[in-house]
Parts: structure tokens; C-alpha cells; sequence
């Protein structure tokens, strides 16, 4: 049996470039999307603009978008004219609240929609998301008229109970998540003698947990820049949240605009914070929660 032979090319390695091939719709997109970041970060940073100008300056025509000179005191004074001290705290322990319980009560009714078969477990799902398509505006008066019977106006108790209760947004992207997640894993769960409530613990929300960062950084913010129900509920100057506090500076006949812009610049800082520390976990939640299921 003659041994077969390979001949090698023993010459120099030839790397051929790739050539860069110039596309005038790549051009384009990249253009539109600078251009939609651009409007959407442009009110935030006229607000931080506005928040460093005398209240002369802010109307100026045509405006000046560099404060000339910057007015560092507008900071201290509108921590100043109003107890944001504690207006930050209510905001931030009903946001907790709320953006844990909505987690908490979503991951598990996401989980039994995703893995728990049951009759009728499509249907009311589908009834579950049609709640997404009531205004609230519908359900204000009756919620406002249950509220006032069971007295609980003038407390926080009607911005925490019936927003921890469900979410439904956050049942639907959890879902999805959750459908993506390989049936085998829960099967050896069982064979190990795991319960439902086991599976949904040990090995369900572990595995989530970059869609309960994407879900819990929107809870977070809808329940931080709630207005229009503290403004309903509430009465009590010393149960404000931060942005009924900031509506305060609009008096009657005139508006401290400087000092609004201060403080809604620094009711943002939580929102940020929170978004950088978990940016990668948001990002991947959103990417892998739109491919799953």
C-alpha cells in the first residue's frame, strides 16, 4: 500500500484586505440615528442648561444654550425651598416596594403562563394582555371611589398595593423569557423531586435575571415619575414624592423655572445611577427577551 503524499505550498502567505466597500444607506442610518439621539437627549441637557441660568436668561431670545455665567446656587436653593429630603425618601420606598412585589407577583404568574399548562391558560392570557388597552383614565374614578371607602386617601398605601399587585407588561416580556428556557431543565427538577414552587425558585429565577433587570429598570421609572395618582391621593405636604414637590414651584401667578430645572435635574440622579449600574443586564434582558419564545 504506497502512503499517499501532500504537497505544501512552502511560499510566502498571501493575506488579501478586504476591501472597505462604501454604502450611502449605511451612511444614511447612521446619520438618522445621530440625529434621533440627538432630539432625544436634547430636552436633558437643556434642562441641566436651564437649571445652571438666572431666570432672565432662560427666556432669552435667541436662546443661549451655555449659561452665561452659570448659577451653581439654583442647587441648594431648591433643596432649599422645599423638603426634597423627604420627598426623595417617599418616592424611593414606594418605588422599591412596587418595582419588588410587581417582580415578585410577575415572575411567577409569567412562569405558570410560560411552563404550567393548564385549560383555558391561553385564553386568559390573552384576556391578561387586553388589560394593557384600558386607559387608566377608566379605571381612576372607580379606584379613587374604592380607595376612599376602604380609607386610604392621604396615605401611600393607593400608589404600592394596587400597582404591587400586577403588571401586566412585565407578565408579557417576562413570559417570553421564560418560553425560551429549555423544557429539560425543568423535567430534571422533577425527576429530583422538585415542586412547581422548587422549580420557579431554584432554577426559573436564576436564570432570568436579565429580564428582571430590563422589566425592574421600567417599573422603576414609571413608579419614580409618577405625577398624576400622588396628585390624586395625596394632600399632605410631608407625603409628597419628588415630582409633586417639583410642581410646587409653579405658583400662581409666576414659575421659579431655575429653580424647577435644579430639581428635576436632581430627580433624574436615581434613574441614572441605577441605569448604569445595571446597563448590561438591561441591554441583554431587552435583547434576549425580543428572541425568546
Amino acid at each position: 500500500m504506497k502512503a499517499s503524499t501532500v504537497e505544501l505550498n512552502k511560499g510566502p502567505v498571501v493575506v488579501r484586505k478586504k476591501k472597505f466597500k462604501f454604502k450611502f444607506s449605511t451612511l444614511l442610518l447612521h446619520l438618522a440615528i445621530i440625529a434621533g439621539s440627538l432630539i432625544m437627549v436634547f430636552p436633558f441637557l437643556w434642562t441641566i442648561s436651564s437649571s445652571l441660568k438666572d431666570i432672565s436668561q432662560i427666556f432669552i431670545v435667541p436662546p443661549e444654550f451655555i449659561p452665561k455665567p452659570f448659577v451653581w446656587s439654583n442647587y441648594p436653593a431648591s433643596l432649599q425651598a422645599m423638603p426634597f429630603g423627604l420627598a426623595y425618601w417617599n418616592s424611593f420606598y414606594i418605588t422599591i416596594l412596587v418595582v419588588g412585589f410587581q417582580l415578585f407577583t410577575g415572575s411567577m404568574a409569567a412562569y405558570a403562563f410560560a411552563k404550567i399548562r393548564f385549560r383555558g391558560s391561553n385564553l386568559l392570557f390573552v384576556f391578561f394582555l387586553a388589560t394593557m388597552m384600558i386607559p387608566k383614565q377608566v379605571t381612576m374614578i372607580p379606584t379613587f371611589m374604592i380607595m376612599d371607602s376602604i380609607g386610604w386617601l392621604d396615605t401611600h398605601l393607593p400608589l404600592i398595593v394596587p400597582g404591587a399587585l400586577f403588571n401586566a407588561f412585565a407578565v408579557f416580556l417576562l413570559r417570553q423569557f421564560i418560553m425560551g428556557i429549555p423544557n429539560e431543565l425543568e423535567e430534571a427538577a422533577v425527576m429530583d423531586g422538585a415542586s412547581p414552587v422548587r422549580i420557579y425558585w431554584s432554577v426559573i429565577l436564576p436564570l432570568i435575571k436579565p429580564a428582571l433587570a430590563a422589566v425592574g429598570i421600567f417599573i422603576f421609572m414609571g413608579s419614580w415619575n409618577n405625577f398624576l395618582e400622588p396628585l390624586i391621593y395625596l394632600t399632605t405636604p410631608e407625603l409628597f414624592t419628588v415630582p409633586l414637590l417639583l410642581n410646587y414651584f409653579k405658583g400662581l401667578y409666576v414659575t421659579d423655572w431655575a429653580l424647577m430645572m435644579a430639581g428635576s435635574t436632581i430627580s433624574i440622579i436615581p434613574v441614572l445611577v441605577i441605569y448604569i449600574i445595571a446597563q448590561k443586564q438591561i441591554i441583554e434582558g431587552v435583547a434576549l427577551t425580543g428572541i425568546k419564545g
